[in-house]
């Protein structure tokens, strides 16, 4: 919250101050407690922690309203989980993803809100138009792919495609390399699309 831009003529008494403070410390004991791991309300899915991206790497918007979200792009960062985060958080990286799914356990790291238009695609049009997710592994190294990163990355596709009634299918559900113009490969040959398909789709 932003602070006021006034201050009060008078500063209050002492004996206001700590008996307000009695107060306060009150109705906190009064309240439920926060419970236990409860993540910050700045993801936009629920299954996600929050770890911000750059500014500078990220296009500030208004999404649906200033461009319609059509579709999802999945892609593998050729990086480490953790090195993943460092990348879209140095700002000389010019580069961003909406999400970041760990492959040991497919924990799920929101970095751009959903609203906003991540650098991830390599087609403006595309980036405006779609949610990136990013699998940790590489594309020539299929033990990356793991039961519990295909199931929580179709499990969060499947949540974005009914936010934004984007169909489940193909057309829809883009892999990098299938972007126009795209120089990549990701996420490669060892991708299983129809187990993922199948996943996303039952979800």
């Amino acid at each position: 919250m932003d602070r006021p831009p006034f201050l009060p003529a008078s500063l209050p008494s002492r004996r206001r101050l700590l008996q307000s403070t009695a107060l306060a410390t009150l109705s906190t004991a009064l309240l439920p407690s926060t419970r236990a791991g409860a993540k910050p309300q700045a993801v936009d899915y629920p299954r996600a922690e929050w770890t911000p991206a750059t500014k500078a790497n990220y296009t500030t918007a208004n999404r649906p309203t200033s461009h319609p979200v059509d579709f999802v792009i999945i892609h593998v960062t050729q990086a480490t989980y953790r090195t993943t985060l460092t990348i879209f958080q140095n700002p000389k990286k010019k580069v961003s993803a909406h999400y970041v799914v760990r492959s040991a356990d497919g924990y799920v790291t929101q970095m751009v809100r959903e609203r906003h238009v991540a650098w991830h695609a390599g087609n403006w049009d595309y980036n405006t138009r779609s949610i990136g997710i990013e699998h940790e592994g590489w594309v020539d190294k299929p033990a990356y792919f793991t039961n519990a990163m295909y199931e929580e990355s179709a499990k969060l596709t499947a949540a974005i495609c009914a936010k934004y009634r984007i169909p489940k299918d193909r057309s829809h559900i883009l892999a990098h390399y299938e972007v126009p113009n795209s120089d990549h490969t990701d996420p490669g040959p060892n991708w299983d699309w129809t187990r993922y398909m199948r996943l996303v789709n039952s979800a």
